[in-house]
């Protein structure tokens, strides 16, 4: 083997060595910032685990130990390194305003990440575990249906509807309609759909029900 080829293989391998002795919050914050990179780098359907492992300079079965798969390793990077949304709803003196806020604070991180991975996750998921994360709370617990209905308490305050003519699945249709264009077009909303969503469903919708 030529001498600068073993000096590389020799070098990695310290490398790799020196990886897999951290342990616990050190190597897996390693890991989830190697996969983040490799992610705003390469790409969702581009990126492999053995590449986090090199970026990360520990071994395949350190990752696979934590995250089983590529699909749940994006989700864990996704949750460490985005922004949180704030789900407190928005007062901002007017219900279509409010709405437009919230949904923006949905979609923006979706924007950021990117229909490719969007699309990659959902496809290599299934859209089972989106499907459930998205949808199986009820709506009493849901952060997303709270914020609307304290959204149209607000409204209601201020003489723009009567909360009660209005139906649940009235309350939580905005962010009802955000969920299902995700689930069956796997890509982000744009900000004129989020808008169309608002003006021209929604609150005509509100306003006929409280004629």
């Amino acid at each position: 083997m030529p001498e600068s080829q073993h000096d590389s293989k020799t070098n990695n391998e310290k490398q790799q060595a020196g990886g897999s002795r951290r342990r616990g919050d050190v190597l897996e914050n390693a890991i989830l910032s190697a996969a983040w990179e490799e992610l705003q780098e390469i790409g969702y359907s581009k990126m492999t685990m053995e590449a986090v492992a090199v970026r990360a300079q520990t071994n395949k079965t350190a990752v696979y130990r934590r995250w089983p798969s590529k699909e749940k390793l994006i989700i864990a990077s996704i949750i460490k390194h985005m922004p949180k949304p704030s789900l407190v709803a928005p007062d901002t003196g007017s219900l279509r305003e409010d709405v437009l806020t919230l949904l923006e604070r949905i979609i923006k991180p979706m924007q950021l990440i990117g229909a490719e991975t969007i699309h990659g996750l959902m496809v290599d998921l299934h859209g089972d575990e989106v499907h459930a994360k998205l949808t199986l709370l009820p709506r009493a617990e849901d952060p997303l249906s709270i914020a609307m209905t304290n959204i149209l308490r607000s409204a209601e305050k201020r003489g723009e509807v009567e909360l009660g003519e209005l139906s649940e699945r009235v309350v939580t249709l905005p962010i009802d309609l955000v969920r299902l264009e995700v689930l069956t077009t796997h890509t982000p909303l744009t900000d004129e759909a989020v808008i169309e969503i608002v003006d021209h469903i929604f609150l005509p919708l509100v306003q006929k029900a409280n004629k």
